[in-house]
């Protein structure tokens, strides 16, 4: 059975390469976007976590054109870095508002659906940040260990209905946010890295897809690394 699954922050990175990794596994996929679009392949569409109003347009346009939701993938995220002695209250609450209350929103939005038809999937996009820290980013590891504790959280409430919680926790990925690390930074947080390497966007995507899928049915809690071996022990 074809099922719909939306993306949300799926135009680039890690949530395009879900996206397509879904959309090639016979999902019908969405992606929402703030600023440009995703490539033609998937339906974008324009959404704002941060604003209520938003959230709720982007729902309302994809149940009308590919039908319910029934895989919900956050992949929303900002990153506000800098030391904590000279970060701002507003630096410290943007990655909060749009990766912790945006993660909120949307799924509190899309479990509507999953409850009525008593299933369901959700997979969070963490960060292998949120388990072991990182100096200078003390606002998104907070905001990204936030997702562990509302994914087990969920995942208690809404397991007997049919619907899985999961979070998956990738390491410095081959995005544009990690080529926008200075190169003695990147070079840094790989001497860390057993593997030596970073991570592909892809990877990620098989993470997510496997916990998407049916195999996964009995998986929900789970805090699944896709880090080169970065974060174990945490």
């Amino acid at each position: 059975m074809t099922r719909t699954a939306l993306v949300v922050g799926g135009n680039r990175g890690i949530g395009l390469a879900v996206a397509r990794r879904l959309s090639a596994d016979g999902y019908r996929v969405a992606v929402t976007y703030r600023q440009a679009p995703p490539p033609g392949e998937v339906l974008g569409v324009p959404c704002d976590v941060t604003n209520l109003d938003s959230v709720r347009e982007a729902f309302d346009r994809v149940e009308e054109e590919l039908g319910p939701v029934e895989v919900l993938v956050v992949n929303a995220g900002i990153t506000r870095d800098g030391l904590l002695v000279s970060m701002s209250e507003r630096d410290f609450a943007a990655p909060v508002l749009t990766n912790l209350t945006g993660a909120y929103r949307v799924t509190k939005r899309a479990v509507r659906g999953m409850l009525r038809a008593r299933r369901g999937r959700i997979v969070l996009l963490s960060s292998q940040v949120a388990l072991s820290g990182e100096a200078g980013q003390a606002n998104y590891a907070a905001a990204k260990a936030g997702l562990i504790g509302f994914a087990r959280s969920l995942a208690r409430e809404l397991g007997g209905r049919g619907i899985t919680v999961n979070v998956v926790a990738p390491g410095l990925t081959d995005t544009d946010m990690a080529a926008a690390l200075p190169e003695a930074r990147r070079q840094a947080i790989l001497a860390g890295v057993p593997m030596g390497r970073m991570v592909r966007p892809e990877e990620v995507a098989a993470a997510v897809a496997f916990l998407a899928g049916s195999d996964a049915g009995a998986i929900t809690g789970a805090v699944v690394p896709v880090d080169g071996g970065a974060g174990m022990g945490y």
